[in-house]
């Protein structure tokens, strides 16, 4: 038996759970039995006992060290005269009991949040009252609401907060302008999707002689929040708790009150505001030849869509150029520096694959009408490039000013990652790999080479998924997606607070003064024990001497645990983002049960394969018992099942047809049943068919547990990877990714503050 270790419960579906280990290393599984008396996201002691039958470890709970205030939601039940409250997250496993007095208001059937008033124990259920009631499971916005409670996403402002905005003037001063260049004159111009509402960012580029050269002078002129939001105020407190907006369909939760970030902060048409400025000037072969940053005034002299200044780009003698004539020659000079950094990112070898992302478009009563692809056009590139380029800029001042702040660091693969990526790529008969010290330009190269590949998708997947998740952090490791020696946030602070905190910084350098970060909420024991004990694991940076160098300081410490709350709290979005629109989706696919249609698989597993819908861009499992009656070989190399009789293969890549055969919507599942396999399949299968190396699974085999590979998720859309970090010994940067996993985890369970 191995020694005591702390750890948080993570529940499963099915009944049985495991404890995710604060040293890092492989989560211990937790039977049915040890489950009944401790709830999902409890902080526990436990030890090793045995190994099961699959070969895991598994380990008993020997002390309840912290159970968090978690609210949890259901649906109200009455059975046999008893009131209970069946759990929506089915990882809590057991259902609440409710004495018959502390129903309050709440209807059978209405989904409720709940308050645990006893624990559970080995041969109790947990028993608690009903907190709030939510509504009918089918009221629109339901699933948000249930999402926000779930996830922990504050979503009402502070009195103090809603008092403190509204009393901030309703436009920009004369004595506001006080030490600010003023730029009202420069035609800076916002370009945003149809429904944006709130503008970030302006711009505006002219040609400009470049060193010896020719070039061009960008200017990004971005919110200033900080002008408003003052360090340690109460409006500061809110967004600093919330950290970022969250995105739901239909729905935001902003970071900041809506007078900010609809109003005074966000850079509306032909209005005066505060602003800070990246004032760039750009070689012809789009190296970022000098910069500065100020704060500035301006006045937005047009709001452009995406949509408009693509076809304005595409024919500039059209109708939308003709409606524009004075703004089309600025947009020509965006479009050429554009064109210039982009040849600068294929230079650096930054990673650039196209992937599909979704839109879902929703009518007034909250319901799916359609799921459609997100379309990029030139616009969006324009932009995105200008971003960057700021940017990389912030990043580089921030580190030339030796001040501690926070990067936007994004690692490459892990030794683990490494050598699984190596193996596939040999076992897929691609001539090309990686090195033990690969360079972005090596993925990419690799991603061209396979490009025409009628398995590319699966190729280019198994390139996404080797790589880290972006997090925040005052140690400067660079950014591997995007091939920068130095890279943070400094675009968007009506909607990141890393960005607000960037923007404090830039300030303090420029004035000659030093930022302190204020004593704000922290998550938990982040800022103590998790602080504590990643500082002695901190080494610093190997990088080139460029690189900021920091010694773990206490005020380092501070801006580590700054950098961890804002990274949970970006995952917590994500994930309550993703859970609302896994939601959607069942609801949507409800309609169509027994419906057919034509597919591509997007993962394998032991137990299944995953299927995206061509037309709807929806997925579903359909399980090992539906691939017919034969025994299945999940080879790990290849990432891909075969039929040990027929050699029927199924990849990432390989086209289906299927049946909606099942929608669970608590569950967040679909499941499709295989109706036929694409035209070619089994002849290709009989034709190569040989031993290939694997698991050997029946098709009979009891359901397993399900696997969702994890959405990939993006910065610039090359921020891609999977969540998990591999076990076993862990660096400084893997052991607080760790962290952020687990900070994430808390952070769902803690209590919403509340105005």
């Amino acid at each position: 038996m191995l020694d005591e270790f702390e750890g948080t419960v993570q529940g499963h579906r099915d009944g049985h759970g495991f404890v995710q280990r604060d040293d890092g290393e492989a989560d211990i599984y937790l039977p049915p039995n040890e489950m009944r008396a401790v709830l999902h996201k409890d902080r526990v002691k436990a030890r090793v006992v045995r190994q099961d039958r699959r070969g895991r470890p598994e380990g008993r709970v020997v002390e309840i060290v912290e159970r968090p205030e978690q609210p949890i939601i259901g649906r109200l039940l009455h059975e046999g005269g008893i009131w209970l409250v069946a759990p929506e997250d089915k990882r809590y496993g057991q259902d609440v009991l409710i004495p018959k007095g502390a129903t309050g208001p709440a209807k059978v059937g209405q989904v409720v949040v709940v308050q645990l008033t006893e624990p559970p124990a080995l041969f109790g259920q947990p028993v608690g009252r009903v907190r709030e009631v939510l509504g009918e499971i089918d009221d629109p916005g339901m699933e948000i609401e249930i999402a926000v409670r779930k996830y922990g996403v504050p979503h009402e402002f502070s009195a103090e907060c809603l008092a403190e905005a509204k009393a901030l003037p309703e436009k920009v001063r004369p004595a506001d302008k006080k030490g600010r260049v003023d730029l009202t004159d420069i035609p800076l111009v916002t370009i945003d999707g149809e429904d944006a509402r709130d503008f970030d960012d302006a711009v505006y580029c002219e040609p400009a002689k470049v060193g010896r050269g020719k070039g061009w002078r960008l200017l990004v002129a971005i919110a200033d929040v900080s002008a408003y939001v003052q360090t340690g105020s109460s409006i500061d407190i809110d967004a600093y708790d919330r950290a970022t907006s969250v995105y739901f369909p239909r729905r935001v939760i902003p970071m900041l009150p809506e007078k900010l970030s609809n109003g005074l902060c966000s850079l509306n048409p032909e209005v005066e505001r505060l602003c800070m400025v990246c004032d760039m000037l750009v070689a012809a072969d789009g190296e970022i030849y000098a910069y500065q940053f100020y704060p500035a005034v301006m006045f937005s002299h047009a709001r452009f869509t995406y949509t408009e200044v693509a076809a304005i780009l595409g024919n500039t003698r059209g109708p939308e150029a003709a409606k524009r004539k004075d703004r089309v020659k600025d947009l020509l000079n965006l479009a050429d520096v554009y064109k210039a950094l982009l040849k600068q990112r294929g230079k650096r070898g930054a990673v650039d694959f196209e992937t599909t992302e979704t839109q879902i478009i929703c009518d007034d009563a909250g319901r799916i009408e359609k799921i459609v692809p997100r379309t990029r056009n030139e616009a969006h590139r324009l932009i995105e490039e200008a971003m960057l380029a700021a940017n990389v800029c912030s990043a580089d001042f921030i580190a030339e000013g030796k001040h501690p702040g926070l990067f936007r660091v994004h690692e490459g693969p892990t030794p683990e990652k490494k050598e699984i990526l190596r193996g596939y790529l040999k076992a897929m008969g691609v001539g090309l790999s990686i090195t033990d010290d690969p360079k972005p330009g090596e993925f990419q190269a690799i991603a061209e080479a396979t490009k025409e590949r009628p398995d590319a998708q699966q190729i280019h997947a198994m390139l996404l998924r080797s790589m880290q998740q972006a997090i925040y952090t005052p140690f400067n490791s660079g950014h591997f997606g995007l091939a920068y020696e130095a890279y943070t946030h400094f675009t968007s602070p009506i909607r990141r607070y890393p960005d607000l905190l960037v923007h404090r910084v830039i300030k303090a350098i420029l004035t000659k003064t030093r930022y302190q970060l204020p004593m704000l909420p922290t998550p938990g024991e982040a800022h103590a024990k998790l602080a504590k004990r990643l500082a002695s694991r901190v080494k610093a940076p190997t990088n080139k001497p460029q690189k900021a160098t920091i010694a773990p300081t206490k005020e380092v410490l501070a801006w580590e645990a700054a950098g961890l709350h804002c990274s949970a709290n970006e995952r917590r979005a994500d994930e309550a983002s993703r859970d609302v629109e896994a939601w959607l989706k069942c609801k949507y696919m409800r309609e169509h049960l027994g419906e057919e249609y034509g597919g591509v698989v997007t993962a394998a597993t032991t137990f299944g394969i995953f299927v995206t819908l061509d037309a709807m861009y929806v997925e579903g499992l359909v399980h090992i018992t539906e691939l017919g009656g034969e025994y299945f070989k999940f080879d790990e190399m290849r990432q891909e099942l075969r039929g040990e009789r027929t050699g029927i293969r199924y990849a990432i890549g390989t086209r289906v047809r299927v049946q909606v055969s099942r929608v669970d919507l608590d569950g967040r599942k679909i499941d499709f049943r295989l109706v036929r396999e694409g035209e070619d399949l089994t002849a290709r299968a009989m034709k190569d068919k040989g031993a290939a190396s694997g698991v050997p699974v029946k098709a009979s085999a009891k359901r397993g547990s399900r696997h969702k590979a994890e959405a990939a998720t993006s910065d610039q859309r090359v921020e891609r990877s999977t969540a998990a970090v591999a076990a076993g010994p862990q660096s400084a940067m893997q052991a607080f990714k760790s962290a952020v996993k687990k900070a994430a985890n808390k952070m769902k369970g803690r209590k919403p503050r509340r105005g």
